[in-house]
């Protein structure tokens, strides 16, 4: 196996607690920390593990976003990543959107291998790996839990709900993984220095001549509601009554 393309997402670091702009208008982001996404950093793990073990011969990190997301894709090179491709745009790119930039990438790089998260702790998705296979008209296995490279196919298992499922896909093909894969690697800071002096290649959207498609764009964002105050019950009689109160019981 020659590249591994694997996607990273700017977010709001998971540690970080989500505050909505007061016009509803988005999230609040200015002077927030933003991280890598959780599982996009997993994938990310994984890709460098299979380099290691001399079974690929190159990771290449792709982010969609601003100019700031040159930091997330710094720090994949730090964690090891090769190059790096920043598709850079100031306006939201909806998952067919991702799916369309990240298959002319696929065309452009020729990758053997795509790993992504399974989905984004922003959004929550869920679909950009499958629109991705669709549009490449290659293999998928999402929900990864564990995965081995045997040749020309890989074997994975993934977390369904009735427990896990183990299928063999033909490569090239589409991987996403779950939490429960690996647990990243810890940058130091030599790697983050070396990190500067690797490859990071920047395009528009326009220059990869993809077409937009049709947006989904959210019009207004709300905090949850307020979690309502508990009350004490003496006795089981007491609890009872409440519940029935309550439409419960």
């Amino acid at each position: 196996m020659e590249k591994i393309l694997v996607g990273l997402k700017r977010v709001v670091d998971f540690n970080v607690r989500v505050r909505v702009k007061t016009d509803g208008s988005g999230v609040e982001t200015d002077g927030v920390k933003m991280s890598i996404n959780p599982f996009d950093e997993i994938a990310l793990e994984e890709a460098l593990r299979i380099k290691e073990r001399g079974e690929a011969s190159e990771v290449i990190v792709v982010s969609i976003g601003p100019a700031e997301v040159q930091q997330q894709l710094r720090t994949g090179l730090a964690m090891g990543a090769d190059r790096a491709i920043l598709i850079e745009t100031e306006k939201p790119v909806d998952p067919l959107g991702v799916a369309r930039i990240f298959k002319s990438i696929i065309d452009q790089e020729g990758a053997d291998l795509v790993l992504l998260g399974k989905q984004a702790i922003d959004d929550d998705n869920n679909q950009t790996g499958q629109m991705l296979a669709a549009i490449w008209g290659r293999p998928q296995a999402t929900s990864a839990s564990k995965f081995a490279l045997n040749g020309d196919t890989a074997s994975v298992t993934r977390e369904v709900d009735a427990g896990l499922e183990t299928i063999e896909i033909d490569l090239p093909a589409v991987i996403t993984v779950d939490l429960r894969l690996n647990e990243p690697r810890y940058v130091k800071l030599p790697d983050i220095m070396k990190a500067k002096k690797k490859p990071l290649e920047q395009f528009s959207i326009d220059d990869l001549g993809v077409e937009r498609g049709p947006e989904v764009r959210a019009v207004t964002f709300e905090p949850p509601a307020e979690r309502e105050r508990g009350i004490m019950v003496d006795d089981v009689a007491g609890l009872v009554a409440a519940l029935k109160d309550k439409g419960l019981l």
